[in-house]
């Protein structure tokens, strides 16, 4: 029989986080700044939320032109918070799922992330970069 590796072999434990209370500017500069394009909305350990970059960009033309720019258009902002931008209902995945099951996932719902949750915590964060990688080395 074939070896499957869990997840957690190359999910990202470097979790960056928001908070229902920070601001989507916050936010913002956190994708750009890490070049990410995800982030867990947390309380605590536990996760209660997913923002995406394209959620933050559908309410923003703010750097539609200017996307390498620090600054953005807090006009707009100010408006939304990060409870009303973010998807609620997450699907997550424990640190023990396959890379397969995962990548089935990703594949069936049409996601590119997906949170790593241990015993209603937080864990980790798996992407379909960190697939794509895995396959790469394996390649």
């Amino acid at each position: 029989m074939r070896y499957i590796p869990p997840i957690s072999e190359i999910m990202t434990r470097n979790i960056i986080a928001l908070n229902r209370d920070d601001d989507l500017e916050t936010a913002e500069m956190l994708f750009k700044r890490n070049k990410i394009r995800h982030i867990p909305v947390v309380a605590g350990d536990v996760i209660v939320g997913m923002l995406s970059y394209s959620d933050l960009m559908r309410i923003s033309f703010a750097d539609a032109v200017y996307e390498d720019e620090d600054n953005v258009d807090t006009m707009v902002y100010n408006m939304f918070t990060i409870d009303q931008v973010m998807v609620k209902n997450v699907v997550t995945v424990p640190s023990t799922a396959t890379i397969k099951d995962v990548a089935q996932i990703l594949y069936d719902k049409e996601f590119h992330a997906l949170p790593v949750v241990d015993n209603g915590c937080l864990v980790g964060i798996v992407t379909t970069t960190d697939l794509i990688n895995y396959l790469l080395k394996q390649l």
